[in-house]
């Protein structure tokens, strides 16, 4: 059904910017039985939504901004999914001088949290709410159930909170949506939620290579392993896509799909600003950042071409004698390293909820990324337990669960990533999480070493192991000790 844009505030919801996302998002709202106000800045793009999709709900499409405002019911609901940065400040800017005290705009895209604090505290000197939520399922939860993030706030969830729950993912009948915390919260989660989806699909990658390298199976062979993996603790969107994946075959040369895509992964940049955050944090997110860089290497094509048959390798052809314990040990391994990037990701979460004082659940935020998300996977239940029993956990892999899940794979997980260094076969995120996974356990670690040196040279201090206080050594004098 469609109605006029002139029809006057019987709107309860809008979407401006109807490409995929937008529109799909819109015929969510309409499927749930919201009459949905929806506005392009090409009106082309608005009458293709109702030509094509009419049908499926009540709409109220509008050329102008003016008449797309009007067309809501007070307090307005408007959801801004147009290009993150300057298109997004320029949506907004457009709508504001339409909108009256206690309306709410909603940023839906991957918008960067510092630009979500920053358009929130704007808008809210205006009387206006400012919403920046998460949105993860792509095209396909859009319109089906997606996982949402919102922050702001409570005020406005309040208001919102009831359709954006309506319109999202549900597991066990429990809504794949909650209210994160002010400003920022939505955003910044959704941001960490890509820097887990980075090292996810970097591990996956990084199990697939060191199968066919290990075994020499073809692409629809282990396409079938992680079939078989999809049906156990390894559940997830993420490793059903790849089984299905390695199984297709390229109709125009016959060959496995996966063997003619060029092996330059690209990126939109949510790893990044994961990365940087962590830094800023101090919060070490290396699985996450090593699949960053992964990325970053598979893209560095000068530098690839430059290396390959010049520099040397030193490495004798991987001889498996028991396939099936080598399938097994690459399970083990990818499930110790899933954990760890997981680990990470609500560790940074946490410490930025502490920094911005946003007082989130990180196991909240696991329960509504069970279903709709990019990340969904069944071990995320586990995630939400180990929450519920101390939510305070101060690491995520010391919980009763993930300490015996991730221990009884160590050995694999130590044998398949010094067979990868043994065979030359590259393993960054299996690698570089199994370093945390020991340094994290250690009873002393070489920094003790590292901040001797700081204050040899630059005078930067230490504390002992045997009593308090802050000391000093005159390395280049008699070398007595200062308090200091």
């Amino acid at each position: 059904m469609v109605a006029s844009g002139t029809a006057t505030g019987t709107a309860q919801i809008g979407v401006t910017g109807l490409a995929v996302m937008g529109r799909n998002l819109a015929r969510n709202f309409a499927r749930n039985g919201y009459t949905v106000a929806i506005h392009n800045r090409s009106y082309a793009k608005t009458e293709s939504l109702v030509a094509d999709h009419g049908d499926e709900g009540t709409f109220v499409a509008s050329e102008s901004v003016e008449d797309f405002v009007a067309s809501l019911a007070r307090p307005r609901k408007i959801v801004v999914m147009v290009k993150a940065g300057g298109p997004t400040d320029a949506v907004i800017d457009e709508l504001v001088p339409f909108l009256e005290e206690g309306d709410i705009v909603v940023d839906a895209g991957n918008a960067h949290f510092p630009d979500t604090i920053r358009r929130e505290g704007a808008l809210r000197e205006k009387g206006l709410h400012f919403v920046g939520s998460g949105v993860s399922g792509g095209e396909e939860g859009a319109l089906l159930g997606p996982s949402i993030m919102p922050g702001g706030t409570k005020e406005s969830y309040e208001s919102l909170g009831p359709i954006l729950e309506k319109i999202s993912a549900k597991v066990d009948g429990v809504p794949c949506c909650t209210y994160v915390g002010p400003d920022g919260a939505g955003h910044f989660v959704k941001m960490v939620h890509n820097g887990i989806e980075y090292a996810d699909m970097q591990l996956i990658a990084e199990a697939y290579d060191l199968l066919r390298q290990g075994l020499g199976a073809s692409a629809a062979e282990i396409g079938q392993i992680f079939a078989e993996w999809n049906t156990g603790d390894l559940e997830s969107f993420l490793i059903e896509i790849t089984a299905d994946v390695l199984q297709h075959v390229d109709a125009e040369t016959g060959s496995a799909f996966v063997d003619i895509v060029l092996d330059q992964a690209e990126q939109k940049g949510t790893g990044r600003w994961t990365v940087q955050n962590g830094l800023d944090l101090g919060v070490p997110i290396t699985g996450i950042a090593e699949a960053t860089f992964a990325r970053a290497l598979s893209g560095s094509v000068p530098q690839r071409s430059a290396a390959v048959g010049v520099l040397q390798a030193h490495t004798s052809e991987w001889d498996v004698t028991d396939r099936d314990a080598f399938i097994e040990d690459v399970r083990l391994a990818l499930y110790a390293s899933k954990v760890v990037a997981y680990s990470q990701g609500f560790d940074q979460i946490a410490a930025a909820s502490a920094e911005f004082g946003w007082d989130i659940d990180r196991g909240a935020m696991a329960r509504i990324w069970r279903g709709g998300c990019i990340i969904r996977a069944r071990f995320l239940n586990r995630i939400t337990e180990a929450y519920e029993r101390d939510a305070n956990l101060p690491l995520l892999l010391a919980d009763e669960y993930f300490t015996g899940a991730v221990g009884n794979g160590v050995a694999a997980w130590r044998r398949i990533v010094a067979g990868a260094a043994l065979h030359g076969v590259p393993t960054p995120a299996f690698a570089s999480s199994l370093s945390y996974y020991d340094g994290v356990r250690a009873e002393r670690l070489p920094a003790a070493l590292i901040q001797a040196q700081r204050d040899f040279f630059g005078a930067h201090t230490y504390r002992r192991t045997d009593r308090d206080g802050t000391f000093h050594t005159e390395w280049s004098g008699d070398r007595t000790e200062q308090t200091a």
